[in-house]
């Protein structure tokens, strides 16, 4: 038996040498003990088998969801060195100014100072407000499509996402511009 399966066993490791030995010797006994008795005797070296491919296959599952883990965690990093990327190189840097912007970060409403141009930029939807760091950049529309196919929870507030109209609502006919002050 030049590769039997205890062989394989011990070489994988899983089993030591006077294991192997050990379940060898209760098989031939065994054997021996069905041959003069013609009794059915419990095989403990096949149950030990089924146990070790069993602990086997279950290892292989946990190290293959690993794997998966680690790949995920992996491409979320990417993903957000891309986004970091894109914000860095666009971002708009002469935004500072004196006239406030208003808009809606989840349920919050935040400010931004900036220039008036800006403002208009803003309202058009020329220019988006994505999350960056701890606070938030101006990036041009077409950099913020890209930023949003990679995270779309990145990008805050663009002129292009108000809510729908809903159909029974009395104020409907009265629109608020989007460059109001408050």
């Amino acid at each position: 038996m030049g590769n039997s399966f205890g062989d394989q066993l011990l070489k994988a490791g899983l089993v030591d040498k006077s294991r192997l030995e050990k379940a060898n010797k209760s098989k031939r006994k065994q054997q021996k003990l069905k041959q003069k008795q013609k009794v059915e005797v419990v095989d403990e070296a096949a149950v030990a088998a089924e146990a070790a491919r069993k602990a086997a296959a279950e290892a292989a599952e946990r190290d293959r969801e690993l794997n998966r883990q680690r790949k995920a965690a992996a491409e979320r990093r990417a993903t957000q060195a891309q986004v970091r990327q894109l914000v860095e190189q666009n971002r708009l840097a002469d935004a500072e100014g004196e006239v406030a912007y208003n808009f809606q970060d989840g349920t919050l409403i935040k400010t931004l100072h900036v220039t008036e141009s800006v403002r208009d930029r803003l309202a058009r939807g020329q220019l988006v407000i994505v999350r960056f760091d701890a606070g938030y950049a101006l990036v041009p529309a077409g950099v913020a499509e890209k930023v949003g196919q990679r995270d779309a929870a990145c990008i805050v507030s663009r002129a292009g996402d108000r809510p729908q109209e809903d159909a029974d609502d009395p104020y409907a006919e009265y629109q608020v511009p989007d460059d109001l002050m408050w």
